[in-house]
């Protein structure tokens, strides 16, 4: 199963929560009462949010965070791997030697690089913007894959 992590998936939620009026700003409290998402790891996904400069932090009484740039040049990439790291499908895509005794000599590794240079491409092609705007149509799931039920959208 493909999954996001935990922290990854408050990651894209938390940056939802942000304005993309850049003088304004929202503490992690306030982020935390707003996303029903525990304060220490809010505060702990904030501040690796800040790190990648996907937000800018600001400390006082009118301090908290903002989008460091716009919502359109923040991707769905960027905050996954602000948060988790490169993506990779297997231990043999990560950076460095993974943990597979037979890395060196599998025949599936370039297919592996393959599969998820597409992810990784599908999800840059996904902006901070897109998923804040509503969505007016249901895209149609491909049904060529047998076993798959045909879906048309919400009835």
């Amino acid at each position: 199963m493909i999954r996001l992590s935990r922290m990854a998936d408050y990651a894209v939620v938390l940056m939802t929560c942000l304005p993309e009026n850049m003088g304004s700003s929202k503490s992690a409290s306030d982020l935390a009462c707003e996303t029903r998402l525990p304060l220490p790891t809010v505060s702990r996904i904030l501040k690796k949010l800040a790190q990648r400069h996907l937000l800018e932090s600001k400390r006082g009484t009118n301090g908290g965070y903002r989008l460091a740039r716009s919502q359109r040049d923040i991707t769905v990439v960027d905050i996954i791997v602000a948060v988790d790291g490169p993506i990779a499908l297997t231990n043999c895509l990560e950076d460095g030697p993974g943990d597979c005794g037979i890395e060196t000599f599998c025949p599936l590794r370039s297919h592996w690089q393959l599969i998820n240079a597409a992810i990784s491409k599908a999800l840059r092609q996904v902006t901070l913007a897109d998923l804040i705007s509503p969505i007016t149509t249901i895209p149609q799931m491909q049904t060529d894959v047998p076993g798959t039920i045909e879906r048309t959208g919400c009835a």
